[in-house]
């Protein structure tokens, strides 16, 4: 059993919960997320900063400044989207037979509105990362100098494209797995139990923990994240263009095609590592904290 669908938990705990379980992950493995950053960068590794200042950003996230904020109110809209839509799915009957369908589709809406607000803070830290300039406020009122609210938007929709994979594989596997689980032991599955490519004893019933369902979770994730990081490196390159250059208009094929003639193949799987890396533990830690949240605000 995983957490209820109940229809008198408040969108408020479903928010804070999302929030805090995407704080955890955007500060966890924040060096991660800068040395991809780097490695994508047109002008290269070296020159973005190299191994130099990865936690850069992070005291002032930890304040709630660019990062936190768009990983917080993000985070919140995905699961409170998520959440609500799986609610109304199945309290209208649609998709009974087919759960796993229920939770693509409530996963899909949630990524499209949590991209709303990702996707501009998004461009100002990628931009913090890459060595633009050492303010992420300088930063913003650059973008809106010159190029308005559009330059905030710069690949949403490669954004979008990217992220929809890893929830039409997560997100019906996380919530099967704690179905599976719960059956088994016959109590709803625990925090840490929810955080799936984490720890896995401790179960009263621990022969029946599915840990080949986990391995394969922990596989298709990190499967998902190598093959869509060409998309990855297009929303990067999109996203620190220069206003004036062709890659900025955010066509996604022309950056593709641009990528690979420059860099090839290597070009467009650029920071395949620490991307992996990122999915594999910011995916457990995210699930499991998230679930943790929701199950203390509704006690």
């Amino acid at each position: 059993m995983s957490i209820e669908i109940d229809s008198n938990v408040s969108i408020r705990n479903f928010l804070v919960a999302g929030g805090i379980a995407g704080m955890a992950v955007d500060a966890g493995l924040f060096p991660l997320d800068t040395l991809k950053t780097r490695l994508q960068s047109p002008d290269g590794f070296v020159k973005s900063g190299g191994f130099r200042g990865v936690y850069s950003g992070l005291g002032t996230a930890v304040l709630g400044s660019a990062p936190t904020a768009r990983t917080f109110v993000a985070a919140a809209l995905f699961f409170c989207t998520y959440e609500n839509t799986k609610r109304l799915l199945k309290h209208n009957g649609v998709f009974t037979v087919w759960e796993p369908v229920v939770h693509m589709t409530s996963a899909a809406f949630g990524e499209v509105a949590a991209c709303m607000v990702r996707v501009p803070v998004e461009v100002v830290k990628q931009r913090r990362q890459a060595g633009f300039h050492s303010s992420s406020v300088h930063i913003f009122r650059s973008i809106l100098r010159s190029e308005g609210i559009a330059g905030l938007y710069r690949g949403y929709t490669t954004t979008v494209l990217r992220e929809i994979p890893f929830s039409f594989i997560q997100f019906p596997l996380w919530e099967g797995m704690k179905s599976f689980w719960s059956e088994k032991q016959g109590r709803p599955v625990s925090p840490w139990q929810s955080s799936i490519c984490g720890a896995l004893s401790g179960s009263d019933n621990h022969k029946y923990v599915p840990i080949t369902l986990a391995a394969k979770l922990c596989f298709l994730g990190g499967l998902a994240a190598a093959v869509t990081t060409p998309l990855d490196v297009a929303k990067t390159r999109i996203m620190l263009a220069d206003s004036a250059s062709i890659e900025a208009g955010g066509k996604l094929m022309i950056v593709l095609r641009s990528i690979y003639f420059a860099q090839g193949i290597k070009g467009l799987f650029a920071g395949i590592v620490p991307r992996v890396l990122w999915i594999s533990i910011g995916g457990a830690i995210f699930l499991g904290v998230y679930d943790k949240a929701l199950t203390t605000l509704n006690s």
